[in-house]
């Protein structure tokens, strides 16, 4: 059972922009989720957004473009932008702003404060974004995040593997990042077995990688 909103109920707001907003009252994150779902497949929309005016945040998702927004601060609105490069991250995204807010999505991808950002190459991307953790802490915090989204450790306990069973051709962006991390972290790569799908990376486990990825098992 959804942990119930307190204080409740809280009050959000769906638009598309056509002026054609619906207001929702609700007890918990789940009942928000559910009002949202069927909002959301009710409509043929380019953009959609949910407000939180109470507290000052907001959450746009733009199909057309590829594009999740967050935003926070209603005196001077701060947005972050990420690429989406699968449609089935939309909802998922709105219930983690039902759940906790803004900060709900902080681990939820690359997010960049610039847009531009995003029309760079995934390579790119990924190296603009590796090149904001300059401290090993927040380094290994966001390996552990790239891992917990689709990584799983070696049935021989010595590796970590990223994106199991993904191809090459699959998070090009976060392997990027990936790539800088681990190398700025001085964790070991290694090749991975034969039989491996062509997009799984392998690093030797590592007692800082291990802490950080337990927190998400």
């Amino acid at each position: 059972m959804a942990r119930p909103y307190a204080p409740g109920p809280k009050q959000f707001v769906f638009s598309v922009g056509d002026g054609n907003d619906r207001k929702v009252s609700v007890g918990d994150a789940q009942a928000a989720y559910v009002a949202f779902s069927a909002f959301f497949r009710d409509r043929d929309s380019d953009v959609y957004t949910i407000g939180d005016e109470p507290a000052g945040q907001s959450l746009v998702l733009m199909p057309g473009r590829g594009v999740i927004v967050r935003v926070e601060g209603a005196d001077r609105p701060r947005s972050e932008y990420l690429r989406v490069d699968r449609g089935n991250r939309y909802l998922p995204s709105a219930m983690l702003f039902f759940e906790n807010g803004h900060a709900g999505l902080d681990h939820f991808g690359q997010w960049f404060s610039d847009p531009a950002d995003l029309d760079a190459p995934p390579e790119v991307r990924g190296a603009v974004r590796a090149a904001a953790f300059t401290t090993e802490a927040a380094a290994i915090r966001e390996v552990a995040r790239i891992w917990a989204d689709s990584g799983i450790v070696d049935p021989s306990d010595r590796y970590y593997v990223f994106f199991d069973s993904h191809d090459a051709d699959d998070d090009r962006a976060e392997r990027a990042e990936l790539f800088a991390l681990i190398e700025f972290l001085g964790i070991e790569r290694v090749d991975a077995p034969a039989g491996a799908a062509a997009g799984e990376v392998w690093v030797r486990t590592d007692a800082r990688l291990a802490a950080a990825c337990a927190r998400w098992s």
